[in-house]
């Protein structure tokens, strides 16, 4: 990072803001935090960041020119800005962390450098195991500043894990198309290891899920992670559900790619099933939920 001091003001703490905040601590960065959870800001406090109470103290006490990170929902970010704004400089740069819609991104963008305020649009992937030990990070905006903040994303991001996507909402939109596919590998998954499960053989699943990450053609971290939940839940996945929770990263996905003329049936397929799952949970259901508890900490109670 370029600017003056590693001080940087972080706005959300959960799962994955908080275990982004640690290994900033950890790589030597002065952070001060704000969360509507006093716990957890208490904690942080505890662990080396400074806590604020208020979004206007935590942007008063950060340096000029300030950084400010926004690890929120998507839903909330307009808000914070808004809380933001008033105290924000010419100057001043904020990124967005989190996973917003890429037009909003680009809008976003543009009301900022209206007054003067950078913003970077980041895509993360990795969930909160990747957060804390190294992430992948898709950066949109300007490509000046982006290059100002490289050393901030080298030092988040896992090995050669990081890298500018192009302008203002460049990051997001690559997100979510990575979300997109994500739904597609999962389903394609779920579906595969479903008819092993239906078979005559009473095949190991466990044991197949970790014999294909060894060198076969599908070895991959979703694979790896079905291998965790069968160890921990079981063959049968007890206590999984069978219907499975969706964000709104794939819907935009398929709406851009309407946009586009590009055909995606895989992935509006793969939307279709999570959203049936609600009437009608199964077996391949289980596994989409048990994946997405073990890289992103979704909950998978029935």
């Amino acid at each position: 990072m370029e600017n003056a001091s590693k001080q940087l003001g972080y706005i959300g703490l959960g799962k994955m803001g908080l275990n982004m905040v640690l290994r900033l601590l950890e790589k030597g960065y002065d952070v001060l935090v704000y969360d509507e959870n006093k716990e957890v800001i208490s904690e942080m406090g505890s662990r080396g960041a400074v806590a604020t109470s208020r979004v206007s103290d935590l942007v008063t006490k950060v340096a000029s020119a300030r950084t400010i990170w926004l690890m929120v929902p998507h839903t909330a970010i307009d808000a914070v800005l808004n809380e933001l704004m008033p105290s924000l400089q010419k100057g001043d740069t904020v990124i967005d962390g989190g996973n917003s819609f890429y037009k909003d991104s680009m809008r976003r963008a543009k009301e900022l450098k209206a007054k003067g305020v950078n913003f970077l649009d980041v895509g993360i992937s990795g969930g909160p195991s990747g957060a804390r030990e190294g992430a992948c990070l898709m950066v949109g905006g300007s490509e000046e500043i982006y290059k100002q903040y490289e050393q901030l994303f080298k030092d988040l991001a896992a090995d050669q894990g990081y890298g500018y996507m192009g302008v203002s909402g460049a990051g997001h939109f690559v997100k979510m198309v990575h979300n997109g596919i994500e739904y597609g590998m999962m389903q394609a998954l779920a579906e595969g290891f479903a008819i092993m499960k239906e078979s005559d053989f009473k095949l190991d699943l466990e044991k197949i899920s970790d014999l294909y990450n060894h060198k076969s053609v599908i070895e991959s971290r979703l694979v790896g992670w079905l291998k965790d939940a069968f160890a921990e839940y079981g063959r049968e996945l007890d206590g999984v559900s069978g219907s499975v929770g969706h964000t709104g990263e794939a819907a935009w996905t398929i709406e851009a790619a309407k946009e586009l003329d590009v055909p995606v049936s895989v992935i509006e397929r793969a939307l279709e099933f999570r959203r049936e799952s609600e009437k009608n949970p199964s077996y391949t259901g289980k596994i989409l939920s048990a994946l997405r508890n073990q890289f992103g900490g979704h909950d998978i109670k029935k």
